[in-house]
């Protein structure tokens, strides 16, 4: 049977597995974005906090996939639940782009914009809301677009865990010795890095342009 033809005739599966491994990522990228740009404008504010929690996220980021996933399994909550697990790891490989382009992106706004926002009266609230986010949420959303990218990637291992998603075929095909398997979770995974890669491009463009 050639690639093609197991492509067709495992179609259903292959959908169910791209929709698990969807909710996987955009649930982790919920959950990086919640954390993370609270965390980043915090950094801002509290500029003496940057280097150990940004060094800290930069860890986070070094630990094997694998590994960050066995070193959670013990804990009571998240070790109960495959799916609550690989979110938790997948977010803690998500936030160190959104954090560090947050912080970034509010630190690299002109200084003179800031400063003439003060002196029209406006609140530190108001400066943050209306001037320094809009004109950094160009810089924001690259760090979302890499973090979804890496997150669509690390989601693969996901499946060692049961946690479902594509991985699911890639360790199956591995076991198997089957390319075809692997294939059927390895380019449904590239396609939807691609794709969230380009839309959010998208976005990140309008948003750039806009300011």
């Amino acid at each position: 049977m050639s690639t093609l033809s197991f492509f067709i005739k495992n179609q259903g599966q292959i959908l169910q597995l791209t929709l698990e491994h969807l909710w996987l990522v955009g649930s982790s990228m919920l959950l990086a974005i919640a954390v993370g740009l609270p965390l980043g404008i915090l950094l801002t504010r509290r500029r003496a906090l940057s280097k150990p929690v940004i060094g800290a996220a930069n860890i986070v980021q070094t630990i094997p996939s694998l590994a960050l996933f066995g070193f959670l399994l013990p804990a009571p909550w998240l070790g109960e639940r495959a799916d609550r697990l690989a979110i938790t790891a997948l977010t803690l490989y998500a936030l160190l782009p959104v954090i560090r382009n947050t912080y970034t992106g509010i630190l690299g706004v002109d200084p003179g914009v800031r400063e003439a926002a003060r002196g029209m009266g406006m609140t530190d609230g108001q400066v943050l809301f209306q001037v320094e986010l809009p004109l950094a949420m160009g810089v924001i959303l690259a760090g979302v677009r890499v973090a979804t990218v890496i997150t669509v990637g690390v989601a693969t291992i996901a499946a060692a865990i049961g946690a479902g998603g594509l991985g699911e075929f890639i360790f199956r095909g591995v076991a198997m010795v089957d390319n075809r398997v692997i294939l059927a979770g390895a380019i449904p995974a590239a396609l939807l890095a691609l794709l969230l890669d380009l839309l959010l491009g998208l976005v990140e463009r309008k948003l750039t342009y806009a300011h």
